[in-house]
């Protein structure tokens, strides 16, 4: 049914697609009925799916990632679907309206999307203030935080500190994103001192709270064997609680759709991402000896998909380009797949 369903919807524009459907299940939700059919299609409960990952208590071990729902407003809407968890951002403290358009780009052969979207999103406290007012029912909501365009690299570090404050009491755990490729220069923070300097002060915000919430680092699959042995030692050294791998890639190999497409600018996601997400996971796994928590996210389009990054490290596990082209009901074959 979802591939007929597919079928139509790729004939239009990525972006507005997104929109139509998002404006759709918000009526649906809305409908009497709707929520126990979809509990009964998508959702599946046991005890034995249950996680406690980084001293929080997940339903299962499968997540929405982040920029399907950038601005928290469809957390409601989504966790019908099963999701254990749901990753809403990324959230900048001031609203920007991102990149200009078209700005998100299918390419079906390849089962990828390339998106330049550029953190567009309503703004930290807009955010804030919505989340403040959604139905948990023990669902783990994450804050995916980034800096806006307009601040530069040296003021980077306030800019997570403003998101870091206001979300704080509204999320279960933070991703500090400096891996998108489609803010200029924002991949340079991922330099080693840069890096370190914000995490250590959103640290230090932290342990000052009589609650602290985890902090995670979202990472490009781009980066080098020697980058990634200094992305386990700043986790270390900074005591976050872990990293989130990976972000999407700015290379091109190996692609079967035209180059019309691939020549687009942005990061690219999906099923071409599935290996060296794979590849970098299991690498962080082994080179710190387990030492701190990943969630795998990168081409994850089937239950096999998903084992295979558990297996390799993962803790938990993400997609969102997946659910484009494999539709809702993938959480649930993983869930099956997993019993």
């Amino acid at each position: 049914m979802y591939q007929l369903v597919k079928s139509i919807f790729f004939r239009y524009d990525p972006e507005d697609i997104h929109h139509f459907v998002t404006r759709g299940l918000r009526i649906a939700n809305r409908i009497w009925g709707v929520k126990a059919l979809l509990k009964k299609s998508f959702q599946l409960e046991d005890i034995r799916l249950e996680r406690e990952v980084f001293g929080l208590k997940f339903k299962n071990p499968v997540g929405l990632a982040a920029g399907f729902d950038k601005n928290g407003d469809l957390i409601e809407e989504l966790v019908q679907f099963g999701f254990g968890f749901i990753e809403i951002g990324t959230v900048t403290p001031l609203p920007q309206s991102g990149n200009e358009k078209p700005r998100m780009f299918r390419l079906p052969a390849d089962e990828a999307l390339i998106n330049r979207m550029g953190f567009n999103n309503q703004g930290v406290d807009v955010i804030a203030d919505r989340l403040s007012r959604v139905k948990r029912n023990g669902l783990i909501i994450g804050g995916n935080i980034g800096k806006n365009k307009i601040t530069s690299n040296e003021d980077a570090v306030s800019d997570y500190v403003k998101c870091f404050d206001r979300l704080f009491d509204v999320v279960d755990y933070f991703v500090v994103n400096v891996s998108s490729p489609n803010t200029p220069g924002l991949r340079e923070l991922q330099e080693k001192e840069p890096l370190k300097y914000i995490l250590n002060t959103l640290q230090e915000r932290n342990i000052k709270n009589n609650i602290s919430r985890p902090i995670l680092l979202k990472i490009a699959p781009d980066l080098t064997e020697t980058q990634l042995d200094d992305i386990i030692e700043i986790v270390k050294e900074t005591r976050i609680a872990g990293v989130i791998a990976t972000n999407t890639t700015i290379l091109r190999e190996g692609l079967k759709s035209s180059s019309s497409l691939y020549s687009e600018l942005g990061g690219l996601s999906g099923k071409p991402l599935s290996n060296r997400s794979t590849e970098v996971i299991r690498y962080l796994s082994k080179n710190s000896n387990r030492a701190f928590v990943i969630i795998g996210v990168g081409g994850i389009h089937s239950a096999e998909d998903a084992l295979e990054k558990l297996n390799a490290g993962a803790s938990l596990i993400q997609f969102y380009t997946g659910f484009i082209y494999e539709g809702p009901g993938l959480v649930k074959q993983i869930l099956k797949k997993l019993l």
